[in-house]
C-alpha cells in the first residue's frame, strides 16, 4: 500500500470519526433536551459524579442552566473526536513500518486539526464578544458550521452578517461555505 493510500485512509477515518461524533452529539443532546424539558422545564448540565465515593447532590441542584448544556456537550464531543483522530494519526506516524512520507502527512494532518481548534475557539470567543449568549463552531476542510444561542432563539439578517464576517475573517472561507444556525 502506497503512502498516499495510507494517508487517504487515515484522513478518511479521521473525517468519519469527527462526523460520527458530531452526529451522535446532535442526536443525543436534542433527545436529552426534549426529555428534560418535558420533565422539568429546565435543563441540567450533567449529573453528579462519584469522585471520592460520595455524591455531591448540592452541586447538581445548583448547576441549572437554560440551553447551555448543548454547547458544553458539543465542545466536549468535538474535542474527544479530535483527540481520537490525533491519536490515530500519531499511531500511524509512529509505526515501525511507516515511511517518512506517511509520518510527514500524519504530522501535517495533526497541524491542520490544531489550527481548526484554534480557529473554532477564536470564532466562538468573537461571536460571544458581540453579545450572543453562546456559540459553538465545527470546522472542516472546506466549510464551517456555527450554532449560536441568542436571547430570543432567532437570528436575523444582521446577526447572520456579523457572524459570517467573523467566520470569513478567521477562516478565509467564502460566505457560501459558512452555515449559521440558531440553537433552540
Amino acid at each position: 500500500m502506497s503512502g498516499n493510500a495510507k494517508r487517504n485512509i487515515v484522513v478518511a477515518t479521521m473525517a468519519v470519526l469527527v462526523c460520527a461524533a458530531v452526529g451522535l452529539n446532535w442526536k443525543y443532546s436534542s433527545q436529552e433536551a426534549v426529555q428534560q424539558a418535558e420533565e422539568t422545564g429546565t435543563k441540567i448540565l450533567g449529573e453528579t459524579a462519584l469522585v471520592s465515593g460520595q455524591e455531591d447532590t448540592e452541586l447538581a441542584e445548583d448547576t441549572v442552566y437554560e440551553g447551555d448544556d448543548y454547547f458544553a456537550s458539543a465542545r466536549l464531543t468535538r474535542q474527544q473526536a479530535r483527540d481520537s483522530a490525533i491519536s490515530l494519526l500519531e499511531d500511524a506516524a509512529s509505526q515501525e513500518d511507516a515511511d517518512q512520507e506517511t509520518a510527514n502527512q500524519a504530522s501535517e494532518s495533526i497541524q491542520v486539526l490544531a489550527s481548526y481548534t484554534l480557529k473554532e475557539a477564536q470564532i466562538e470567543n468573537l461571536v460571544t464578544a458581540k453579545g450572543y449568549a453562546d456559540c459553538v463552531a465545527f470546522m472542516g476542510d472546506d466549510a464551517i458550521s456555527i450554532v449560536v444561542s441568542t436571547e430570543d432563539g432567532t437570528l436575523d439578517a444582521a446577526d447572520v452578517a456579523k457572524i459570517t464576517d467573523i467566520a470569513m475573517t478567521e477562516t478565509g472561507y467564502a460566505a457560501s461555505a459558512i452555515r449559521i444556525m440558531a440553537a433552540n
